[in-house]
Order: structure tokens, then sequence, then C-alpha cells
């Protein structure tokens, strides 16, 4: 929608660590990301970090941005541009940080804050995944299009954002979550204890009892490919059972959403190993109390990076009904579909992408 606009909106990527700053045109970057310390522990020096890279990107373009958009770590309340809460990445907001007014004091442009999650959903959906899906189906021939999304990221925690025929989806209270849903085997625990960076790395320590390993979660991939030196049955069970855990979340949202589940983050590099579990959750069945057997969701899932899979995805099940009374006949599609893909833009980059995509939209609901 947004890929060949030729307005610029001023990015950043907020981390506890680093502020990255950049501009995009056309949902891609047009700088080279510029970089500086968050000092997120001192909030004067925080807010100054962040004007002298903003200003900096600014002074670097040929033209105007039309406005800054990017991520925040919540919580927040983003429609106000409010940052407050509980924030271990951002201690010195705890108390609550009027950012997106001061931004937009400062720089005279509009100011538009999200959560990373939804933004990685809005970014797939307007520019990364679901417009490549429905290209794929218009060649295929199929006439089925898609505008419903589910976004998830895996990493450090576990995210999501939704867009619902074309429009992100950020709640009543800003408040879009799965992290806290309850995790399937571990009664009374969130999910995000089995959907994270420290899931990996707690289950290979059970399953291999070496509790006082080092290895991140792409030195356990290494071990579960037989690339590095380890227990490989324990590498494969940690990413088992990681995908098991957020299939389980992830159904209870796709049988609500009914639309496209796109995976990102850094953890997808090991997607070999837990895409099998995942898409078993998804396609597994429940019970009545009667013993009939019911799908966990209710519309078939594929796996849209597998090109077989994707084939039957396009082709569908189309069928010649008669009207009654008359010797006219209709056509319907009566298999009832959804997807699985992993992002091809990468989270970073679809997330900037989001940004960049909200920030327009936004100006031209208002210029309407």
């Amino acid at each position: 929608m947004y890929t060949h606009d030729n307005r610029i909106v001023v990015t950043l990527d907020a981390g506890g660590t680093n502020l990255v700053f950049g501009a995009m045109r056309g949902c891609e970057y047009i700088t080279n990301p510029i970089t500086y310390p968050s000092n997120a522990q001192d909030l004067d020096l925080c807010l100054d970090t962040m004007v002298k890279g903003f200003r900096e990107v600014i002074e670097s373009l040929d033209e105007k941005p039309v406005a800054i958009s990017f991520a925040f770590p919540g919580p927040a309340d983003y429609p106000n541009g409010i940052i407050g809460g509980y924030l271990p990445n951002f201690p010195s907001f705890r108390d609550g940080v009027a950012l997106g007014p001061f931004l937009q004091n400062e720089f005279g442009i509009p100011v538009f804050i999200n959560n990373d999650g939804d933004l990685f959903a809005y970014g797939e959906a307007l520019c990364g995944a679901l417009p490549e899906i429905n290209r794929r189906l218009a060649e295929a021939g199929s006439k089925k299009r898609y505008r419903n999304l589910l976004g998830y990221t895996f990493g450090t925690g576990f995210g999501v954002g939704i867009v619902i025929n074309g429009e992100l989806n950020r709640g009543d209270n800003s408040c879009v979550e799965t992290f806290c849903l309850p995790h399937k085997t571990k009664a009374g625990i969130i999910v995000e204890e089995g959907v994270a960076v420290r899931a990996i790395k707690r289950v290979y320590a059970e399953a291999s009892g070496d509790y006082n390993h080092n290895f991140e979660p792409k030195e356990i991939c290494e071990i579960a490919d037989g690339t590095r030196p380890g227990n490989q049955e324990a590498a494969r069970r940690a990413f088992a059972e990681f995908g098991e855990t957020a299939g389980d979340a992830m159904a209870i949202a796709a049988q609500l959403v009914d639309g496209i589940i796109v995976i990102g983050g850094g953890i997808t590099a090991a997607r070999r190993w837990i895409l099998p579990s995942l898409l078993k959750e998804l396609r597994s069945e429940l019970e009545t109390l009667g013993g009939d057997k019911v799908k966990r969701v209710q519309m078939k899932v594929f796996n849209l990076d597998d090109n077989a899979e994707f084939a039957e995805f396009a082709q569908g099940n189309t069928k010649s009904i008669n009207v009654r009374g008359t010797n006219l006949t209709v056509e319907y599609d009566d298999q009832k579909r959804i997807g699985v893909t992993f992002s091809k833009l990468g989270a970073s980059h679809a997330i900037s992408a989001g940004a960049y995509a909200f920030a327009l939209s936004k100006i031209d609901k208002q210029q309407q």
C-alpha cells in the first residue's frame, strides 16, 4: 500500500543499550543508521540523545519528513505518546514521560509511537508478507485474498500484533498482548516462560542435565543441527517444546482473528526445529464431552513457505452448486484456510516499515 509512496518518515529502533535512528521512503531505508547509546538510566540525557539523533537524520535528508514514527518498549499510552510503568530497559521512564508531545514540540511534525509487536504486524500486513501472499494467490489464479494478520515475534519475549481488515488493532488500552496467556503444560505460568530466549536455554539445561551451560539459542540451534558439540537430543527438544507452547497460544488467537500468521525475530533462524511442533499444535484436535473430535483451529492450517502446501492453499476446493428452481449454478470455495509464514523482511525492517505505514495512514485519515 505504501511501498511506492515518496513521503519520508524518520524512525527509531529504541533498545535499552542503543538508539538507532533512520529514515524510510516507500517502506525502505534511505539513510545509513545512526547509533547512539540509549542512556536509559538518565531521563534528561536519554531525551537529549533522542533529539540529537533525530535532528542528525533530518538534517541529512533532501526534503522535510512528514512525521517521526517508531516503536518503544511498553507499557505505554501509545495513542497519546506517553511512556510509563514497569520498563526494565528504560527505568528512567517509569514515572511517566510525555515522549510524543515532547518530540512533536521539538520538531514541529507529527510523532507516532507504538508497541514493537503491533508495528511488526502492521509492517508485514502493508509492506511484507500479506501483500506478497495475495500477489502469489493472484498469480496462481486464486480469487482468495487475505486482509487479516497475526504477527508474532520470537525473541527476549513473546510479542504479538493484530491487523484486522487492513487496520492495526491497538485495543482500547494499548494493551493487546500474548505473553500473559497461560502456558500449555505448566499450570498457573505465563506462556512467555515457554516462548522466549530464556525458555530455550532452560529446557536445554533440563533435558541435558547441564545446568551450567552458557549456550545461547543460536548455539543450541547449531547443536541441534549437529555442527556444534553438545546434547543434540536436548537441543531439538528445547525447540520442539518452544514450538508446541507457541502453537498452543497461537491457536487461541488464530481462531478469533481468522487470518494469516507471520512470525519474525531472531529465534526464527531455528524454524526448522520449531515449525513441526508449532504446526502440529495448530492442527491438533480437542474433544467434546460426548467424545466427538473437533479441530483446534477450524480453518485448515498451511505452511505457506512450503511450495507444495502453498499450491494446495491457493487451489482451495471450488464447487459448483445449483440454485434451486433455476438452471443457474454458482461457484464457491468451501475450504476455510489460513497459513503460517516467516517474515522475509526481518523483524527490525518490518517494525520500521510498520512505523512508516502507520504514520502515513494516520496523516492520510486526518487529511480526508
